[in-house]
């Protein structure tokens, strides 16, 4: 574990550093995900790693009722005392002679050790192991919150590989309008075209060319928004080593992927470390109508100076049966178990809600297949529709509307084909966040 730690903070240190001098940083998406779940990445991430910190602290406090509390005190005093003010009364035997109802000024000095030890107390035992279910929630969550924050990494990086896509796209798609300007261009200086056909084609270059400043907006604003989801800073310009490409996924049944998102869903898992803890509060709260012992001893010198202190020792044990309270412990016992309740109800919801989100990611998994079949197929005959269009219009049999319109076919083409993909895997993305596997996509 400490060597796959080292290994990640050495490979993400440079891209940490890249980034804050402001230099080109070349990113693929393994490593934007592991820059956003490292422990300088995300903000939610930190947050949770706070959490689990707080919870260790409070495991801790819990135990402490369990160990032994020493302490150690030394004083010193310089006291009167008014016998009168405490009932002491003397006669004296002696006529004419009373005795001094002011006492004093004498001298304590006290230097002691004590001790306490719970030696038998199980609603203390049942408190700790409460708090130890609490510390295993908190690291369940902060493994939830990292794949929540490597899902939004990587549906942000698919967003900006989308904005790529679009880009490249414009330019083809106004490189295309060009060619076509062009070649209405020379038919017309041949004499076989004509001005309107120019004209039109001028304004499908001029409509390109607008499409083409939207779509490099777009890929700056994908850009800023992959930034700030990484915690890197804004003015870190990106290259993107990944492209928006199809990758089969490995069949798998609706039953199947539910087992697997059972096992390892870490909502799922906190929610039950959650449950547990609520259980074991609600027996802690139970068990405080039992008796509990406890041991208790001192030892110490006391006199009127350090050298004339003489050694003492208490020790004993102290047998606490709890009768009543005025109904603080009834009420306490009645919350902890209707915070049982709930944390039960929970978990059979969320069980619910990781079925639905599976079956939701399949469906939609098998749909974007399908998309993607079908958009390849559609680009591929808007290609072959232009090329004869093309043909048709340089031997004069057809007209340049006839151009027009297979270019614009097949413009809409591409945007289905990078809608397509882009669907596909965002469904990849939405199926291994539903199963709980979503970091192992990227390793």
């Amino acid at each position: 574990m400490r060597r796959k730690a080292k290994y990640l903070i050495m490979s993400i240190c440079p891209l940490a550093l890249m980034a804050q001098d402001g230099r080109t940083l070349e990113l693929s998406l393994k490593r934007a995900v592991e820059l956003a779940i490292s422990t300088e990445g995300s903000a939610r991430v930190q947050i949770a790693a706070e959490a689990v910190k707080q919870a260790q602290s409070r495991s801790t406090q819990a135990r402490a009722a369990l160990l032994p509390d020493l302490e150690a005190s030394v004083s010193e005093q310089s006291q009167t005392r008014n016998l009168d003010v405490l009932g002491l009364h003397f006669a004296s035997p002696i006529p004419g002679f009373q005795f001094p109802t002011l006492v004093g000024p004498f001298n304590i000095f006290d230097v002691r050790a004590t001790a306490t030890q719970n030696i038998f107390d199980l609603s203390s035992i049942r408190r700790y192991q409460a708090s130890k279910a609490g510390v295993h929630a908190a690291r369940s969550d902060e493994t939830a919150i990292q794949d929540q924050v490597a899902g939004q990494v990587a549906k942000t990086y698919l967003a900006a590989l989308k904005a790529e896509a679009d880009v490249e796209a414009a330019n083809a798609n106004l490189n295309l309008s060009q060619a076509v300007l062009k070649q209405a261009e020379n038919l017309k200086a041949a004499g076989t075209g004509t001005g309107i056909e120019i004209t039109r084609a001028r304004v499908q270059s001029a409509n390109e060319r607008q499409r083409l400043l939207v779509a490099e907006n777009a890929r700056r604003r994908a850009h800023l928004e992959l930034l700030r989801t990484m915690g890197l800073r804004l003015d870190t310009a990106l290259v993107l080593t990944d492209k928006l490409r199809y990758t089969p996924v490995d069949p798998v049944t609706a039953e199947q992927a539910q087992a697997e998102a059972v096992k390892s869903r870490p909502d799922l898992k906190a929610q039950q470390r959650r449950e547990d803890n609520a259980r074991l509060a609600s027996s802690a709260t139970t068990l405080e109508r039992l008796p509990s012992l406890a041991g208790f001893a001192d030892y110490g010198s006391i006199g009127s100076s350090i050298n004339h202190a003489l050694p003492t020792r208490t020790y004993g044990l102290a047998l606490r049966v709890p009768i009543f309270d005025g109904g603080r412990r009834d009420g306490r016992r009645a919350e902890a178990s209707s915070q049982f309740r709930q944390e039960r109800i929970r978990t059979a919801d969320l069980k619910e809600q990781v079925e639905l989100d599976v079956r939701l990611s399949l469906d939609a998994l098998r749909s974007a297949e399908q998309e993607v079949k079908a958009a390849d197929e559609g680009l591929t005959l808007a290609e072959s529709e232009l090329a004869q269009a093309q043909r048709r219009y340089e031997a004069g049999v057809a007209s340049g509307l006839e151009v027009t319109d297979a270019q614009t076919r097949l413009e809409r083409a591409r945007d289905n084909q990078i809608a397509a993909l882009f669907n596909y895997n965002q469904a990849r993305i939405d199926l291994g966040q539903a199963t709980g596997t979503i970091r192992h996509m990227f390793q």
